[in-house]
């Protein structure tokens, strides 16, 4: 496998990965690549990767605790608990719930300002957000939040326990559960075992490594965590084993545990991440198999996680480059294949029957620092993404990237890539209310109609 995985990584231009899997309490792990393009380190089963938006999982499970000392309700408003909480629609701010913030349909822009790095930043978070609008009606769709929601949540841990969040973590998860690889705080990564970010412009040019070290602290509980494969592993045991950790530590209840995992809202694009959210997981349908993922990519890193209850087994894949969703399918796939597990689905061929009324779905979908036009020619509905000047310089890339939309059905459709360093994505557009699509749903995050 590790020969395989080599191959993979040359072919895809990401510079090492490291990879664990849990099978039945039985854990094996191996590295393959270097840490830095620059130094050429070999990577190891102790380097230290960035963990992205897996984070919200840690998050999630130091909330569910809260949740068994009977301290919060998911149901009871967030005021309840942060009396001063508010944002700009009067409605959200009184209704809005925990739940709502964990699965992603609070609707809330990410709209915070500049907290800055200091200690207080999830306090300055919520304060900042008084005049943040809604991105959709609180409930309406899913729409994924990939600071705000999990830095309320935090402030949440923050002011029951007395403590900032990045102790509050160590304190009821990383110490407990005896992790010493993997905690929240940039200034505490152990610089010798951390793998760098990579950035990956052309294949011709190979991985460079990336101009930003870290994510700002404002993304700490939805973004921020490093650890080892084998440390993520420690989590899924959890996931796996109704709560209890390796070490035997009861992390949360099990009737903590079924909570996180049965109470599902439904995704608008079912066929990329999978078609459920539950609290802090990604629920995945593999061939009538229920599959739980937690995925995270920061600036140059990437983790992608996934638990099989069905036959008591986990898979990790930490890299230094990408994201790349075929290469993390081709390895999951050949370790799923290798170990007799049920494998990821292909993504849904395209339709050529429907009859679409391809006005309904023209048009312009966007918030700030995202926008995708709709548009038909020729029979054929196209969408041209559009970056901000500063970011597509950075990623080297034009400012306006057209794809076509190939249907799959009268509301998802496939996106061949524009390149070679990108794979084909779904998109959704969708909600008919109103006669034309109200929303447009790529990547997990909802854009509503603006023209």
């Amino acid at each position: 496998m590790r020969a395989r995985v080599a191959r993979l990584l040359e072919e895809y231009g990401i510079p090492s990965a490291a990879i664990g899997v849990l099978r039945e309490g039985e854990l094996t792990e191996f590295a393959v690549g270097v840490k830095n393009v620059e130094t050429g380190e070999p990577a190891t089963t102790d380097t230290v990767y960035q963990c992205g938006s897996m984070t919200k999982t840690w998050t999630a499970l130091a909330f569910m605790q809260l949740v068994d000392e009977g301290k919060v309700d998911l149901d009871e408003p967030v005021r309840t608990y942060l009396p001063g909480f508010t944002v700009a629609d009067p409605d959200a701010s009184a209704k809005v719930t925990p739940r709502h913030l964990l699965n992603h349909t609070n609707g809330i822009e990410e709209a915070y300002g500049d907290p800055g790095e200091d200690d207080d930043v999830y306090e300055r978070m919520v304060e900042n957000m008084a005049d943040a609008p809604m991105v959709f009606p609180l409930g309406d769709t899913h729409g994924y939040s990939a600071a705000l929601g999990y830095a309320v949540l935090a402030r949440i841990l923050e002011v029951h326990d007395g403590k900032r969040w990045d102790d509050v973590m160590r304190d009821r998860l990383f110490g407990p559960m005896g992790l010493t690889a993997t905690n929240s705080r940039h200034d505490q990564v152990d610089e010798t075992r951390a793998a760098t970010g990579h950035l990956i412009r052309s294949l011709d040019e190979g991985p460079v490594v990336t101009p930003v070290d870290y994510l700002p602290r404002a993304f700490g509980p939805g973004g921020n965590v490093t650890s080892t494969a084998r440390e993520v592993l420690a989590m899924a045991h959890v996931l796996l084993n109704e709560g209890v950790a390796p070490n035997g530590e009861r992390v949360i209840s099990a009737a903590s545990l079924r909570e996180m995992m049965l109470s599902r809202v439904p995704v608008p694009d079912p066929h990329m991440f999978g078609p459920e959210w539950a609290l802090g997981l990604i629920v995945c349908d593999w061939h009538g198999e229920t599959v739980y993922a937690t995925d995270g990519s920061t600036i140059g890193q990437n983790a992608r996680l996934r638990v099989l209850p069905d036959s008591a087994t986990a898979i990790v894949v930490l890299t230094n480059g990408g994201p790349r969703e075929s290469f993390y399918r081709k390895v999951f796939n050949e370790i799923l294949t290798d170990l007799g597990a049920v494998t990821i689905p292909d993504l849904p061929a395209p339709d050529p029957t429907p009859a679409l009324d391809l006005s309904r779905y023209e048009g312009v979908y966007e918030r700030p620092g995202s926008r995708y036009e709709v548009s038909a020619e020729g029979g054929q509905l196209h969408l041209t993404l559009v970056l901000d000047p500063m970011q597509a310089d950075f990623l080297g890339k034009p400012d306006r990237i057209g794809y076509e939309l190939l249907p799959v059905s009268g509301t998802h459709f496939l996106m061949p890539p524009a390149d070679s360093l990108e794979d084909t994505q779904t998109v959704a557009i969708y909600d008919f209310r109103n006669g034309t699509a109200g929303y447009l749903h790529a990547n997990c995050r909802v854009n509503p109609r603006s023209g």
